[in-house]
């Protein structure tokens, strides 16, 4: 496709005012480790939310959830909870505030506070670092993948006769560009082109959900859809049959293995809830609640990125979607059973959206490729530098050289996360494993850091490594087959381990690994724990613990709240949903579901703004000031 002209100067004008503005800002990024990595906790948290909205904007997942609606209907609206989606509102509710509270710049260093500086705290240290990085390439490479096929669509060169190879060279192409700003500018550059790419993003959304909504009549989706495909029901079964339809579409919900959809359904929750439960990856996620100005604004800018990016995002996906069952159900039967869905939104693009807004939302999808590829290569040098060559290496360096470090170590997990995506076929297989093989491994441990005294630094590490171990196995297919096979032995007759029922097994044995090895080695040092307890003031086992701090501070009022938070974090996910299936229901114009789920959303954002906001703070009351004094949160101290 050859695009028109003023598609092409908008695409231009884009790209080089995004590289611009990172440049522009990029010396303030230059000063200090501080600054490069966390703007210098001087971001305001509504651009904080802004740029994370972005960031979540990405082309890659939006190809994956167009596939989903396309596929499933209105039930997809719950598959993406086994990223989990709706772990920004347990962040929201309250782990942002108990992250923000400690004050460190990396997950890394986090492990410090939580657990000391023993050899065991080392350990952690160090296999927090892996799992970063890990998943920093991961991230990378479904980046790259997604990028390369949106491109080579638009892009009227070949250049390579085998389709992967073609859309590998243009992913390459774009990585390029992307990588001048972001090496440069750190966390300032990531956050303010991020805010100025989520307008655009935003506005040519919008626009391609209008488009639909003018171009589509509801008749004309209810000719070609299945019975079931526009319910929210949750059923046994899916029941959606795209039998005689598009077989193919049948052919992709079993190999996806959600038919059973109860069964997928309770599975998505159990797994989401826990792996909210454990906070923030060491991504970009958690990078942001600790750029934050103050606990107090790690929670409102957590909240405000449900807020700003649900509707705009659903309004593409749901536009894109109509459109191509519409207008392209013909030629995606024609593929036969080689259909690749994730080609559904560049076609859509290509064939049905007008000039003008077609390079609006190629340079939106553009500027959502940049937003996450920048966040998470923002993230490896945070991590490598700080936790590492600061550490262990070159602890009293210039502040310019651990700048200078993380530009050379930035350009080396680009290469490293472009390099893997040459061998990975689909946007689908990496997801896929980053949220349930990876997180999987994850998630036991840094569940039992919160909640439990007793967890050190031992359990902490034992587990981690089990978990990684394990879920890189299940990565490679040899080693994949060879555990399914195994599993013969329980009577489980299996050919591969699909990632997502893998979870609870990875659950049960990183659990394990992660209690025994912490009661037979000795407890955190308490003195580090009592610190922990008193700054964060988690609720959850931690009596012990308080008994000691009672002591010390006959002030001291113990965290009763675990109750209030679960019901505002139920409650947020139910307007969070509700904010998902509303612009849905507006673009297919069946008008009374949407006005349903927006009066559901406005009901649950006033419980959230009584129940929640009004309860905000960042510190407790009670927080000795030495805690504090000395520190960047040292002007709180009046506030508590």
């Amino acid at each position: 496709m050859i695009l028109p002209f003023l598609d092409i100067a908008i695409v231009l004008l884009f790209i080089c005012s995004t590289i611009f503005v990172g440049f522009w800002v990029s010396s303030r990024a230059s000063k200090d480790m501080n600054s490069y990595f966390l703007g210098g906790n001087k971001l305001k948290w509504y651009m904080l939310g802004l740029s994370n909205a972005s960031g979540m904007f990405d082309i890659s997942g939006t190809m994956w959830l167009v596939y989903l609606l396309f596929v499933y209907g209105l039930s997809s609206i719950y598959i993406p909870w086994l990223w989990p989606t709706f772990n920004q509102i347990f962040l929201m509710v309250f782990l942002a505030t108990w992250l923000r509270r400690s004050g460190v710049m990396t997950g890394a260093e986090w492990i410090i506070f939580r657990f000391g500086d023993d050899r065991g705290a080392r350990l952690s240290n160090i296999i927090v670092v892996a799992f970063a990085l890990v998943g920093v390439i991961g991230f990378l490479a479904y980046g790259f993948i997604g990028i390369g096929k949106f491109a080579s669509v638009f892009f009227p060169w070949k250049l390579s006769e085998d389709p992967h190879m073609n859309d590998v060279y243009y992913g390459l192409v774009m990585t390029i560009i992307t990588t001048f700003y972001i090496i440069k500018g750190g966390m300032f550059s990531v956050v303010f082109t991020e805010v100025f790419q989520f307008i655009v993003t935003t506005i040519a959304s919008i626009g391609v959900g209008i488009v639909a909504i003018h171009s589509v009549s509801p008749e004309m989706i209810a000719a070609v859809v299945p019975a079931g495909w526009d319910s929210v029901a949750v059923n046994w079964h899916l029941n959606v049959d795209w039998a005689g339809r598009l077989d193919a579409a049948n052919e992709k919900i079993a190999a996806d293995g959600y038919s059973l959809f109860a069964i997928f359904f309770m599975l998505m929750l159990f797994k989401g809830f826990l792996l909210s439960l454990a906070g923030p990856a060491p991504n970009y996620d958690m990078q942001r609640v600790l750029s934050t100005q103050s606990p107090r604004d790690a929670a409102k800018m957590s909240g405000f990125v449900t807020v700003v990016l649900m509707f705009p995002r659903y309004m593409l996906i749901a536009g894109l979607t109509v459109l191509a069952l519409a207008f392209f159900m013909n030629d995606l039967r024609a593929m036969g059973s080689n259909v690749d869905f994730e080609q559904i939104l560049p076609f859509v693009l290509k064939n049905y959206i007008p000039s003008g807004l077609l390079g609006l939302l190629i340079a939106g999808l553009l500027a959502a490729f940049m937003s996450n590829f920048a966040a998470t290569v923002n993230a490896a040098p945070a991590y490598v530098v700080n936790d590492i060559y600061k550490r262990y290496i070159n602890p009293n360096a210039e502040p310019k050289r651990y700048v200078y470090m993380s530009y050379i170590v930035s350009l080396l997990f680009i290469v490293i996360g472009v390099a893997l995506g040459f061998f990975i076929p689909s946007v689908n297989t990496v997801l896929q494993w980053i949220v349930s093989g990876l997180y999987g491994g994850y998630t036991a441990s840094n569940v039992l850091k919160w909640y439990w005294w007793r967890f050190n630094a031992y359990g902490y590490f034992w587990g981690m490594l089990v978990g990684i171990v394990l879920a890189l196995s299940l990565a490679i297919p040899q080693a994949n087959t060879a555990v399914a096979h195994a599993l013969g032995v329980f009577g489980l007759q299996l050919d591969k381990i699909d990632f997502i029922y893998a979870f609870p097994w990875l659950l049960v044995i990183c659990l394990i690994t992660c209690v025994v090895t912490s009661l037979v080695t000795a407890p955190s040092d308490m003195d580090v724990l009592k610190k922990f307890y008193l700054k964060v003031r988690p609720w959850g086992f931690w009596g012990p613990v308080h008994e000691l701090c009672l002591q010390e501070h006959p002030e001291l009022i113990k965290n009763t709240h675990f109750l209030r938070d679960m019901v505002n974090v139920l409650v947020g996910i139910v307007w969070q949903t509700s904010l998902v299936a509303a612009p849905i229901f507006l673009v297919i114009q069946q008008f009374d579901k949407f006005f349903i789920a927006m009066g559901l959303a406005a009901i649950c954002a006033l419980f959230l703004w009584k129940n929640w906001y009004r309860h905000l703070q960042d510190y407790p009351a009670d927080i000795p000031p030495a805690l504090l004094t000395g520190t960047k949160d040292e002007h709180l101290l009046a506030k508590s």
